[in-house]
């Protein structure tokens, strides 16, 4: 358990939610709070970017990301429009690029933690200095020019995670209306329980879908969304649960590429390549 110290000391619990009044009402034993948002922000005019890793790194540490530890990340759990399992995933993307091995989201969040009696607290927890690894792996990203350069290729599958709506150019957010010419469409959401967004549905439940929509292991397979988070959930699955061992997060992602008008975007249900 969290709350035994002899277990404790070789783990990180992170609570990514971002409203910190949900952590002020309670969260896990252990948990120290990382407003997954703390690790964006405005860049060259373009909301909600990653920051910089040298502004990044000492967050980090202030965290007590440490590289011999596990890392227990997690966020509330609740039935849609409920997303909050996009900030969990997001964190892991992050951990795992600054080159964290032991990474464990908690399935089903604190929904389902609290749904089992286990233990919640509102004593708040701060993690000691932690110790990030000599060595990061940036390769599990993938710049805007990079993208434009290898998406047509074959073998190379071009996701966008978010509703189908947003993807067909039927919203009232973005700059620019549609998609990056090329990509398919595949809602995060298809991988969760309905009623609990946090909670992953097993590989064979989704296996036959994610093989008609051409992501399988044998592709080298990019993701993107609005802001990264909802792609940050398909990479994350992916990789970790679907076992596919070349999957990459284009982190700039729709919020940037609609900014970026010599590129074309393309609009309706269309998922040719």
């Amino acid at each position: 358990m969290i709350s035994e110290e002899a277990a404790a000391d070789s783990l990180v619990v992170i609570d990514t939610r971002g409203g910190y009044k949900d952590y002020f009402r309670s969260h896990l034993p252990r948990a120290h709070h990382l407003n997954f948002d703390t690790l964006r922000g405005t860049d060259l005019g373009v909301p909600v970017q990653y920051l910089p890793d040298v502004l990044t790194r000492p967050l980090l540490v202030r965290a007590g990301v440490h590289r011999e530890k596990t890392h227990i990340v997690y966020a509330t759990g609740a039935s849609l429009p409920n997303d909050e399992i996009l900030s969990a995933s997001m964190v892991a993307y992050v951990l795992e690029k600054f080159g964290v091995e032991k990474i464990l989201l908690v399935d089903g969040g604190l929904a389902q933690w609290t749904k089992a009696n286990l233990p919640v607290t509102q004593a708040y927890h701060g993690n000691p200095p932690g110790l990030l690894p000599d060595a990061g792996n940036s390769a599990i990203g993938i710049a805007i020019d990079e993208l434009m350069e290898i998406k047509d290729r074959e073998g190379v599958v071009l996701v966008d995670a978010r509703p189908a709506n947003e993807y067909a150019g039927d919203d009232d957010i973005w700059l620019r209306k549609g998609h990056i010419p090329g990509a398919i469409s595949f809602h995060w959401a298809r991988l969760m329980e309905k009623e609990n967004t946090h909670k992953f549905l097993p590989i064979a439940r989704v296996r036959d879908e994610l093989e008609k929509a051409g992501l399988t292991p044998d592709k080298e397979i990019i993701v993107y969304c609005g802001t990264s988070r909802e792609g940050s959930l398909l990479r994350f699955y992916l990789r970790h649960v679907a076992g596919c061992p070349k999957v990459r997060l284009y982190e700039g992602s729709w919020k940037e590429y609609a900014a970026l008008q010599q590129y074309p975007a393309e609009t309706g249900n269309t998922t040719a390549r």
